[in-house]
């Protein structure tokens, strides 16, 4: 095993991969830009580097930079988490030549995986079924007319190399193509520097479904109990279950048989996630993750499987942890994202100060959060604050005690998703199961939670306000905020790459 880790990353995935790398005896290197000065991810550290200014560009995303601090720490493995370089092969790629392990899958999986054309076509040549569509570029409009034509409409425009429901654009109608087009390619160059897209067949009521796969380095495989995605907004995941209320155990085992035999068909290693969409009594294959999915605790939940574990011991060649024949899954599991953005405006996102933060406590509960008290939540930034799971021995108790814990949660100083999720809960569609990726849109879920009154608004501000109060009547010892933070863990001088000085870490037991 390791003895000297990089976390490439920030917020409550840094503190998630550092919490399970020290119970191994690994010491911790964390990274930290210029707006995360004060974060609470260097407190999970043994050490932290200054890798440069807010823009990702200019710190998490510089591949330069990290492996900058990576040799000037001697680090001799890096985990980016999610998100950021985490499947980037490019990355990848230079850890290898820099002889720097790269907690992942190898560059040229990466690359593979990440090309939508190329792990449909993949997918294809080993038998799994593939979501109707067009496995070549599209070029342009007039192409793309004649290709929906053939596929019928609705649509659905996808960046090839994209990820996170980024550069998705769905069109109902010829009259809209050229613009969805012309839109989807510039959100598709803004965000993965590529404007090639795709086409697919949009498929209507579908649920999004996907399988959690380990492969070691011998190619052997692990396919985990299905997640359930399927409640989501503008193709960005907002809560996630496991299992999935519509799979049966005959499902299960294709759905699982298929993943592992598909990641291994692009030469796959490490953990990773294969994305189907189930629809008229079938599966589809959807896209692949490269990487650790956010809602990776659901699966650790009910399997008592630590995947940041096996992570590490695949990256280390000593072998997976565990194996198909010993896995088994126990009861049922929801995360809720809760991000920093108000509901009531659309999900605007809402950065800023968090005045007052109590995480809810009980039985079946965990939270994996990147903020306390004081924390600042960077517009630059994903808006992710924390992830709430519950976890029961049904699906019904699983939800009440999501739905307690939501009630439970107190965030103020910032808008957060939890207003959101309180209505969810109590969607009578919800309790029942019945779920599908346009659920939120089509139940008009945001817009029956607009038409209830201020009161809800009401009563926040004045939570915030006493929240506030009572944290400043118990003196500045409790605070966790900017100063505090300052003055008691990360003082000392730091070391920024390209600008000169010597590290001198906070030590500090998380």
């Amino acid at each position: 095993m390791f003895r000297r880790l990089l976390i490439a990353n920030r917020g409550e995935i840094a503190i998630r991969v550092a919490r399970t790398a020290r119970q191994l005896g690994i010491h911790c290197i964390g990274v930290y830009s210029e707006a995360d000065r004060t974060a609470l991810h260097r407190l999970a550290m043994d050490e932290s580097v200054d890798i440069g200014r807010a823009a990702p560009a200019q710190s998490y995303l510089n591949v330069e930079g990290i492996l900058r601090a990576a040799e000037a720490t001697a680090a001799e493995a890096i985990h980016p988490g999610y998100g950021f370089l985490s499947e980037n092969p490019g990355f990848a790629r230079r850890c290898e030549e820099e002889g720097i392990v790269f907690v992942g899958p190898p560059a040229r999986a990466l690359a593979l995986s990440g090309d939508k054309i190329a792990s449909r076509t993949a997918m294809r040549e080993v038998g799994i079924p593939v979501t109707a569509g067009v496995d070549r570029v599209v070029r342009t409009v007039e192409d793309a007319e004649g290709l929906a034509a053939e596929l019928g409409y609705p649509v659905l425009f996808k960046a090839t190399a994209g990820g996170g429901g980024i550069g998705m654009s769905r069109v109902d109608r010829p009259e809209d193509l050229a613009a969805a087009f012309e839109s989807a390619g510039s959100v598709a160059r803004a965000n993965f520097g590529n404007p090639d897209l795709l086409l697919e067949k949009y498929v209507r009521r579908a649920r999004h479904v996907e399988v959690q796969v380990l492969l070691g380095e011998g190619g052997e495989g692990v396919g985990f109990v299905e997640r359930e995605c399927s409640v989501q907004r503008r193709h960005q995941k907002l809560v996630e279950e496991t299992p999935s209320p519509a799979v049966t155990p005959a499902l299960r085992r294709r759905l699982i048989e298929a993943a592992v035999r598909g990641l291994r068909a692009v030469g796959f290693r490490n953990a990773g996630t294969v994305e189907f969409l189930l629809h008229g009594g079938r599966f589809t294959f959807n896209e692949v993750n490269a990487r650790l999915q956010v809602e990776h605790p659901i699966t650790e939940i009910v399997t008592g499987v630590d995947l940041v574990h096996e992570q590490l011991r695949i990256a280390a060649r000593d072998g997976l942890g565990v194996s198909q024949s010993e896995l088994r899954s126990r009861g049922h599991a929801i995360e809720c994202r809760i991000n920093a953005e108000d509901p009531l405006r659309n999900f605007l996102p809402s950065p800023g100060r968090i005045v007052g933060y109590a995480e809810p406590r009980g039985p079946g509960l965990r939270v994996d959060s990147g903020v306390a008290a004081g924390s600042d939540v960077p517009p630059t930034y994903d808006s992710l604050v924390a992830k709430l799971v519950a976890h029961g021995r049904t699906r019904d108790t699983a939800i009440r005690r999501m739905q307690r814990a939501v009630d439970g949660f107190r965030i103020h100083g910032v808008r957060t998703t939890l207003p959101f999720h309180r209505a969810l809960l109590r969607e009578p569609a919800f309790a029942r199961g019945a779920l599908w990726t346009t659920m939120v849109a089509d139940l008009r879920i945001v817009e029956r939670l607009k038409s209830r009154g201020p009161w809800e608004e009401t009563v926040a501000a004045i939570a915030a306000a006493l929240a506030v109060q009572g944290r400043l009547a118990m003196g500045p010892a409790l605070d966790l905020g900017r100063s505090s933070i300052s003055r008691w863990a990360l003082a000392g001088r730091q070391e920024r790459f390209g600008g000169g000085g010597h590290a001198v870490s906070p030590r500090r037991r998380w």
